[in-house]
């Protein structure tokens, strides 16, 4: 069984214990590898192999970060079948979904960033001719990242990409529960001869080893994407130390089908926002809205829709669906779909785990659920599943529409299905999430500042605002 290892200083070792946390693969419920059970030790180990690194990486070319950036998401994609396999196996998604979405992605990221940094310009105020400032970007020192287990290496280098690309070295913590292709990007970081201490990851629990690098007084800089309530425990750590953060948290994202959407459109997002990544996405559109004129024709299209999604076996390409990520997971979805049943909500398909006969029978499947008739301001309908869950929410007009999306404590997407553009601006307007989309779902450019309102998050990221949050601003004025 093969035994994962962390990568400090530019070497692949084993953690400080010698011990070791099981990897189970999603589909059939099995152990398939052992994940290091790191220790502040290890985290100390890695810190500080950034810190001295950073004395030299800080000081290079951007042109020098951007060829070797370069140079690892051309080796990336080399390494696609493997890690699009690893992927699968360790999150439970279709083979089909990570070959098309996360590990092409990843290297995007590199590339994206390797090539934005190259444009990243200094700002400057001229003072009537008196005098001149200009601002100066620097890097900060070692990032703590910290990815989560939904999307792990499409994520994982969303934040090592910006923060490697603008100067900082790294200490990055992968989910326990999704370690492979943050495992695989080591080897290919030590095949390459990535210079030693620029990149390190450390492999272990959560609550281990997380609290220690968010709150290790060299780590300055902490990015984090996860659920709100690990997000407010980090802000707790991090914020008394006066560090930088950027934390992307969770969703309780509402689709709102206006009776004059493009109605077979609107029906096919509406699946495709509320299940793919078996609903593991923080900007799945788990709350539908459909105005009362179409409520039950379109409720008979998405159900007739819905029936058609293949779940099982996610090395199968005519699969729609794969596993959740784990039983504990796959345990706490089910007991939100039977809380809704018992608050009086109508189960209109799916509700239950799903079987597989013979290796996956243990597998974590849940059938893609549709309820209705749950009222908008119900704990099912403001808290986050995170699963194969759509609840069907009718209304009458723009006013309620906008006050029920707006009912949750998340604020951190949105989108609008309506062929009247005034109408869609107005809405889009209204809604309180920092990311709107009309007449799509998770179209993504990266140049976009991304990030949540409320209890979705602080901070934005993407594009130029990446580079700037893994940077400090320093103006020089220069009397003339």
């Amino acid at each position: 069984m093969e035994k994962i290892k962390n990568y400090i200083n530019g070497k692949l070792v084993e953690s400080s214990s010698g011990n070791y946390i099981d990897n189970y693969n999603p589909a059939s419920g099995k152990v398939y590898s052992l994940v290091p059970d790191s220790n502040e030790d290890d985290i100390n180990a890695a810190v500080l192999a950034a810190n001295t690194a950073f004395q030299s990486w800080s000081k290079t070319s951007k042109k020098y970060r951007s060829d070797l950036l370069m140079r690892l998401a051309s080796k990336i994609e080399e390494y696609s079948e493997e890690l699009i396999i690893a992927e699968s196996r360790d999150n439970g998604k279709p083979e089909a979904l990570a070959r098309l979405v996360d590990i092409p992605r990843a290297s995007e990221n590199f590339r994206f960033f390797a090539t934005a940094i190259l444009h990243f310009s200094s700002e400057l105020h001229d003072m009537d001719g008196k005098a001149l400032n200009y601002t100066l970007r620097e890097p900060i020192g070692v990032a703590a990242c910290i990815s989560p287990w939904n999307l792990p290496l499409y994520l994982l280098t969303w934040k090592i990409a910006p923060a490697l690309a603008a100067g900082n070295t790294v200490v990055a913590k992968p989910s326990e529960v999704t370690p492979m292709t943050a495992y695989i990007l080591s080897k290919i970081c030590a095949e390459i001869d990535f210079p030693p201490g620029v990149l390190n990851i450390v492999h272990g629990i959560g609550s281990k080893i997380g609290d220690f690098l968010t709150g290790h007084e060299d780590t300055p800089i902490v990015s984090f994407t996860g659920g709100t309530q690990t997000g407010r425990h980090i802000a707790g750590i991090a914020s008394p130390m006066f560090k930088k953060i950027s934390l992307e948290l969770g969703g309780k994202n509402p689709n709102i089908v206006f009776a004059d959407a493009n109605f077979d459109k609107a029906v096919t997002m509406a699946v495709k926002a509320g299940f793919s990544n078996q609903g593991q996405i923080c900007l799945c559109g788990s709350r539908l809205f459909i105005q009362d004129e179409i409520y039950e024709k379109f409720k008979k299209a998405l159900l007739e829709k819905v029936s058609k999604l293949k779940v099982g076996d996610p090395q199968d390409d005519g699969m729609d669906l794969g596993a959740v990520v784990s039983e504990e997971h796959m345990n706490k979805v089910l007991s939100k779909i039977t809380q809704a049943k018992k608050i009086g909500g109508n189960i209109l398909t799916g509700g239950n785990r799903k079987l597989i006969e013979g290796d996956l029978l243990n597998g974590y499947y849940i059938e893609p659920t549709v309820i209705e008739n749950l009222p908008f301001d119900c704990e099912v309908n403001q808290e986050e599943i995170f699963g194969p869950v759509l609840t069907l929410i009718p209304f009458k007009d723009e006013e309620e529409v906008i006050n029920m999306a707006n009912s949750t404590k998340y604020g951190l997407s949105a989108s609008i299905f309506t062929e009247n553009i005034s109408k869609g601006h107005r809405v889009a307007a209204a809604i309180k999430s920092g990311v709107v989309w009309i007449n799509t779902w998770l179209l993504r450019d990266l140049r976009i500042p991304f990030g949540g309102m409320k209890q979705s998050g602080v901070g934005r990221e993407g594009g130029f605002k990446s580079l700037q949050f893994f940077t400090e601003p320093k103006n020089v004025c220069i009397k003339i």
